[in-house]
């Protein structure tokens, strides 16, 4: 069951790859130099979302907290409560 949601404001990636090196499991490096999740659908604005479990919770949890710009957020998917 998925408990959170993962979005990610790839807009405004800086490229640094942090998330791919902290989490490759769930993060690779497009072509133009801005990270991506893997499995994420892309929305209009160009971010990206997925949904993820308990079980990949620390490792998503430990590449947003890698972020130097804090571009990656984890929410609560039933109470819609921000957790990072």
């Amino acid at each position: 069951m998925t408990n959170y949601l993962v979005q990610h404001d790839r807009p405004n990636c800086i490229g640094c790859a942090a998330c791919t090196a902290v989490c490759p499991k769930h993060w690779e490096m497009g072509e133009d130099g801005k990270s991506n999740l893997k499995g994420g659908k892309r929305r209009d604005d160009q971010g990206e979302e997925k949904e993820i479990d308990d079980a990949e919770f620390a490792s998503i949890k430990e590449s947003a907290d890698s972020c130097p710009v804090n571009v990656i957020h984890i929410f609560e998917k039933e109470s819609g409560k921000k957790i990072i």
